[in-house]
């Protein structure tokens, strides 16, 4: 059975695979995580497997690579509450390719490099993967 499943992704972080591999299962594609077990271990363990690889059926493998690579919605409505959601967009070049950072990790890192105690700054911007730029929203 090993032998006719495809990797369609790899993830470094076990939080994007398992959203990747909920989108394909509620899609009605069957999929596995494979070395999921030794990143939920210890995650630093990730980089030296490869990451964490998508796998699913030969047979599925462009159905899977189509909704994987399908882009996120502009907006949508909440039923239940009524509300529209639109997602956020970069305020200089309008891409959505856009993350919330909560922790400065260069000095995070570098403080528990020195020290050995993992010691958290905080950011609380918005970083553009795009073009580069880091904002505030209030």
């Amino acid at each position: 059975m090993e032998d006719d499943l495809i990797t369609v992704e790899r993830f470094r972080d076990l939080h994007e695979a398992l959203l990747a591999q909920g989108k394909l299962e509620s899609a009605g594609i069957e999929c596995f995580l494979a070395d999921g077990n030794i990143v939920r271990a210890d995650w630093l363990w990730s980089n030296a497997v490869g990451g964490l690889r998508l796998q699913v059926r030969a047979e599925d493998a462009a159905s899977a690579l189509e909704l994987l690579r399908e882009p996120a919605p502009e907006a949508f409505t909440a039923e239940e509450v009524g509300e529209v959601y639109a997602q956020p967009h970069c305020p200089r070049c309008d891409s959505m390719d856009i993350s919330f950072e909560d922790l400065d990790h260069f000095w995070t890192y570098g403080i528990w490099l020195v020290t050995g105690v993992p010691i958290p700054i905080r950011k609380q911007n918005w970083k553009c993967h795009a073009c580069g730029s880091e904002w505030v929203e209030e």
